[in-house]
């Protein structure tokens, strides 16, 4: 009987932990001002959902800030995965203790956080700081390890018998890996991708010191609207912007979402 009751106990607490948030965010992007003021799990009384996010498109400049977001996200997307699973297929098929040494030093980033002040001042120093160059190199540094991670313990699950297979077919390093090694690693690059678009799509942070005031991304967009009072107790607005911001990402999951799982279930098991 517990048995059969774990399954049905783990749905009903994912629904809750994932549903009831989701839930608050709906309802009080489709309540009117009066009614989101203090925001709360109840529907509204008339939706507004459609107007509210008329509105936030117009008002706070979407597309701008959509547009800048991806300046970004795709050349970072792009550089660290083309980068991290080349690295990682050497990484993965030498063994050394040179090679271990770089491995860690590869993934050392996962663990430490990167100094956002030193950041900062070398960018100007590079006269990179308050560009989109600059960004995506930033980008580039702090998630480059968790592409090595994650690639390298899928390589390893992949036989070198085809790889040595190529090579007696006369196909170079780059053959092997372009038309051998990467188009086994569609799931867990599907999985990379996601996790890094989630990252920069959704950060703040390192936007904020690099590039605010200069180029807008949505949550930078998003900042700048609220404290500037633009968005000040409108809650329902602001609700409004969160779902058109988490849009591209929730279609992208929804569309890679086997390659996904696949990439974690392998990569998981050497």
């Amino acid at each position: 009987m517990t048995r059969r009751l774990q399954p049905v106990v783990a749905l009903l607490l994912v629904a809750v932990v994932i549903g009831v948030p989701l839930w608050l965010v709906v309802a009080t992007a489709g309540k009117s001002q009066g009614e989101a003021v203090d925001p709360d799990l109840t529907p509204p009384t008339t939706w507004h959902l459609w107007e509210n996010l008329r509105q936030v498109w117009v008002d706070a400049d979407i597309p701008a800030a959509f547009l800048g977001s991806m300046l970004i996200v795709v050349p970072t997307v792009a550089i660290v995965l083309v980068i991290g699973s080349m690295a990682a297929w050497v990484l993965a098929r030498r063994s050394s203790r040179l090679t271990a040494v770089l491995y860690a030093l590869g993934i050392s980033g996962i663990i430490l956080p990167p100094a956002v002040v030193t950041v900062v001042l070398l960018l100007r120093q590079l006269g990179l700081a308050g560009t989109v160059t600059g960004m995506i190199g930033v980008y580039v540094g702090i998630y480059l390890s968790t592409v090595i991670f994650f690639v390298t313990g899928f390589v390893r699950t992949i036989p070198e018998a085809l790889e040595e297979a190529a090579r007696i077919d006369g196909a170079g390093p780059v053959a092997v890996f372009r038309r051998v090694v990467l188009p086994l690693l569609r799931p867990v690059l599907a999985t990379a991708t996601i996790l890094i678009c989630l990252y920069v799509w959704n950060d703040v942070f390192y936007a904020f010191f690099v590039i605010g005031g200069r180029i807008d991304t949505l949550p930078l967009n998003l900042f700048q609207v609220a404290s500037a009072g633009l968005y000040l107790n409108n809650w329902h607005l602001i609700f409004a912007y969160v779902i058109l911001m988490s849009l591209p990402l929730v279609v992208t999951f929804a569309l890679a979402q086997r390659r996904i799982i696949a990439g974690i279930t392998s990569g998981a098991v050497k």
